[in-house]
């Protein structure tokens, strides 16, 4: 049985591994394609490297894992574009966002073999 509280545990870790991708990222797209200074393109390479790390915490296997956060991405991508940006979704977006949401709940989240974990296993 899924617990929720090992569902906020995956969620949580999927939400940062989000920021560190999309921040890190963004801040190497000021850098080169805005001419900010070169601190950013630093900042934002050690921003993306946590990002390397962050999933490493989630309890499944890797293919799951990073399957799963493409489409915690899609919806994250979609968000900063309209809090950051200004740039508000259309019904194409909308609707990428509910398949993967979708995608994610069936990846991640569909219970399979008894004793497989997803997110973190709390009982630690």
């Amino acid at each position: 049985m899924i617990r929720f509280k090992d569902i906020l545990y995956s969620l949580f870790f999927f939400f940062i591994a989000g920021l560190c991708e999309i921040g890190g990222g963004y801040l190497v797209w000021l850098w080169l394609r805005e001419s900010y200074s070169w601190i950013f393109g630093v900042l934002g390479g050690f921003v993306l490297f946590m990002y390397g790390v962050i999933p490493t915490f989630q309890k499944t296997h890797f293919h799951r894992t990073y399957a799963t956060y493409g489409g915690i991405f899609i919806i994250m991508a979609i968000s900063w574009g309209y809090f950051f940006e200004r740039i508000i979704p259309d019904m194409y977006d909308i609707i990428g966002i509910i398949v993967a949401v979708i995608g994610v709940i069936i990846i991640f989240y569909y219970p399979r073999k008894e004793k497989e974990k997803i997110g973190i296993d709390s009982s630690n």
